[in-house]
């Protein structure tokens, strides 16, 4: 409640292996180019093996070729026993062109992979599969198998890509030039040849190339590519640019602060190409399962294939037949790949927005969050002092102005938060040309000086005790804030409310906090309890514990995590141990802050509260779709291994299993795109 001059408050790649293959986000960031070529050629393969498999389905399943292999079309062909041997062989040249098409790749990789000891995977199962229907006569059915394989593969790349494109954006904001004043003369050069320390210069409708102070000109930037927001910010000489920004009007020349390689965009794209490095359950699980659900079905196929032939004299080309759609369905690609994607697409999602989340494992633990702390000042305040309230003393017959003036000019060589607030609402230009002598500065207390003659005290209680001053106009219950109390020559003069403004979005979002699945809002600070329990009551929170150390807000946070899934949002400098401590901490502007980024686990790009439960909409989407991916994967296999047994099933329902799923599970994957309106 009293001035004090002490110090104020200032209140972690997915492993894309499908059975053997990597997916990663840094080898798709790494070789662009080169993915790009490989997709284009194997599009153009899955074409020409479409079309020579579309031509062999001719030859064998339409009623004229049909007759020429059973001689009943050879009078119309002029009974030609060599044209009539000429079709079967084409048709069985075809199938063997579609499959090598298709194939080489896949049994060359399974080769591969048998000698390095990866037996079990995806390759494997297709390579087996496709021999044993060949073994049998199942030539379409072969050629099918690795078709729709490769469809698969070719799809669930396009939908890495798809997934990838707010990133991708992101990657754009990386300008490939810069123009640096050297010697006189403006040089366009690459951005990593810039020198800290060197001035360059952003015409209008240029990106900012690196981060750094603006030295001359005045202009709007748009952040939004960066920070999610609509609305230009208006910068002028002083003001702190970043890379990616997008100077809109005017020349601006800019004093760069960090090298290209540290830079925000270069920064912000290493944080979500590494997010998935840290995995959520769910996508470990997956992993996990994979390797022992893969080898347990190749048994069951082995089983399958021999055990009714030997011990009840089966036919054996109908018993391989359905232990080719044991492997083919079996391949656990559509949980492997769709579940690390929907993690992807969270990620990418969230970044589009503003919002920064380290990892998979945070999405989950976003998504299951009960409980929400928050560091007040910085965070649910703008951390900006202002006077609210002027008392002047009745007995002292001083104006409200006089009152202010007089403090404003005690405070003249402070630069504490307190007498910057106080400067702001009392401009005087006769400040400058006062006489201050004797300035004593008490600390925890306030200031003594001397103004024309005069000895004015302006600080709290204490000091006015300490030289003895009378008849003190105590404060009323309304007074919230800092109090700074003023004597001139030992007679009180009356006092001034000085408080933090609350941040105008902190009251919608905590209240959209309680409707995204919020149970409990904490304020956590080391401001005074009237203070605490002041702006709780505005806020809306649950619940406040003031008067906190450091180490007592790590104290307190522990014992909220008792209680449930706890996420805490600070500025994430001062609160570093918390945010730490915490099973997700949020850090709050923290746009070009290295504290801010390395001790948080996901970053609000700017100042927004609102992006908080923006972050817990998107995460509990995510979670929504990787868990009905399992869910209908493992239905949709399990039920077809369960017809493939007694020969309901056929190979190419299989197939719609293995391929089928993958493509419905990316398809649900790929919804994540469509959220961004309702999660705005």
């Amino acid at each position: 409640m009293e001035h004090n001059h002490e110090e104020h408050e200032h209140e972690h790649h997915h492993d894309g292996h499908c059975c053997g293959h990597n997916h990663s986000h840094e080898h798709a960031c790494c070789h662009d180019h080169e993915h790009g070529e490989e997709a284009e050629l194997g599009l153009k393969k899955i074409i020409l093996a479409t079309v020579l498999f579309a031509i062999a389905l001719l030859l064998e399943h339409l009623p004229l070729f049909k007759s020429l292999e059973t001689g009943a079309g050879r009078p119309l062909l002029g009974q030609s026993p060599v044209l009539a041997q000429a079709f079967p062989a084409l048709k069985m040249l075809l199938f063997a062109a579609a499959y090598l098409i298709c194939a080489k790749g896949v049994l060359i990789s399974a080769i591969k992979n048998i000698l390095r000891g990866e037996i079990f995977d995806e390759q494997f199962l297709m390579a087996a599969a496709s021999i044993a229907a060949l073994a049998i006569g199942e030539y379409p059915e072969a050629v099918a198998v690795m078709l729709f394989y490769q469809v698969g593969e070719w799809f669930e790349d396009y939908a890495v890509d798809k997934s990838r494109d707010s990133i991708q954006s992101l990657v754009g904001l990386r300008p490939d030039k810069a123009f640096v004043l050297r010697k006189g003369q403006i040089l366009q050069v690459a951005p990593h040849e810039v020198q800290v320390g060197e001035t360059i210069q952003v015409k209008a409708g240029e990106r900012v190339p690196l981060d750094g102070v603006v030295l001359e000109g005045d202009s709007f930037v748009d952040t939004s590519a960066l920070t999610g927001e609509s609305v230009p910010r208006q910068i002028a000489s002083g003001s702190i640019v970043m890379a990616g920004f997008v100077n809109q009007s005017g020349l601006i020349t800019v004093k760069v602060t960090k090298p290209a390689d540290q830079s925000s965009v270069s920064r912000i794209l290493q944080l979500v190409e590494n997010a998935a490095d840290k995995k959520a359950r769910a996508q470990k699980f997956i992993t996990r399962f994979a390797k022992v659900y893969t080898p347990l079905v190749c048994l069951a196929a082995v089983l399958v294939a021999i055990v009714p032939p030997i011990f009840a004299n089966a036919q054996w080309s109908t018993w391989i037949y359905r232990a080719t759609m044991f492997l083919v369905v079996s391949c656990p690609c559509a949980l492997v790949i769709s579940v690390p994607l929907s993690f992807y697409g969270g990620i990418g999602l969230a970044s589009s927005k503003g919002i920064l989340i380290k990892g998979s494992n945070y999405i989950e633990l976003l998504s299951k969050a009960k409980i929400a702390a928050f560091d007040k000042t910085g965070t649910l305040t703008q951390g900006v002092f202002v006077v609210n309230e002027i008392h002047p003393s009745p007995q002292a017959k001083i104006s409200q102005e006089e009152l202010i003036a007089v403090a404003t000019h005690a405070e003249k060589y402070s630069e504490h938060p307190i007498s910057k607030s106080l400067k702001i609402a009392h401009h005087c230009p006769k400040c400058e040309s006062l006489n201050l002598n004797n300035v004593q500065e008490f600390r925890g207390k306030g200031i003594s000086v001397e103004i024309e003659g005069q000895k004015v005290l302006a600080g709290n209680l204490k000091l006015m005790e300490t030289f003895g001053v009378q008849n003190i106009v105590p404060c009323s219950k309304d007074d919230i804030g800092t109090i700074v109390h003023v004597a001139v020559d030992n007679v009180y003069q009356g006092h001034i409310v000085i408080s933090d403004k609350i941040k105008e979005q902190s009251r919608a979002a905590l209240a959209a906090l309680k409707k995204a699945g919020i149970k409990k809002t904490v304020m956590l600070t080391g401001d005074s309890k009237e203070i605490a329990q002041a702006n709780a009551k505005l806020l809306g929170i649950d619940q406040t514990a003031a008067e906190l150390l450091p180490e007592d807000k790590v104290r307190r946070v522990e014992e909220l995590l008792a209680e449930g899934k706890l996420l805490f949002a600070g500025d994430g400098i001062n609160d570093a141990p918390v945010l730490a401590r915490a099973d997700v901490g949020i850090a709050m502007g923290a746009l070009g802050s290295d504290a801010a980024i390395e001790a948080s686990d996901v970053v609000i790009m700017n100042d927004d509260l609102n992006k908080i439960p923006t972050a817990i909409k998107i995460a509990k989407k995510t979670m929504g779709v990787v868990w009905q991916n399992i869910a209908m994967s493992l239905l949709v296999k399990f039920g077809i291994m369960a017809l493939a047994v007694p020969g309901i099933a056929n190979l190419w329902l299989a197939v719609f299993g293995d391929v089928g799923v993958l493509f419905l599970a990316v398809l649900n994957a790929l919804r994540l795109s469509l959220f961004k309106r309702e999660a705005n």
